[in-house]
């Protein structure tokens, strides 16, 4: 997601979206390990829209 996109929501939206990721980056993590997948970017990619979303609550504080 981009910051522009993320700084629309309010903070339970975002609060959601960050659930939603945290739980993808598990999925992911479980599926490299397994072999399941060869593509690490996805998991890359949640990880940093995580640190967005937290930087924008914490900013909201």
């Amino acid at each position: 997601m981009k910051i522009k996109e993320l700084r629309e929501k309010n903070i339970e939206e975002l609060k959601k979206v960050l659930m939603e990721k945290q739980e993808s980056v598990r999925r992911l993590r479980f599926d490299i390990s397994s072999k399941q997948i060869k593509n690490n970017r996805d998991l890359r990619n949640d990880k940093k829209d995580i640190a967005r979303i937290l930087t924008l609550i914490n900013e909201s504080k």
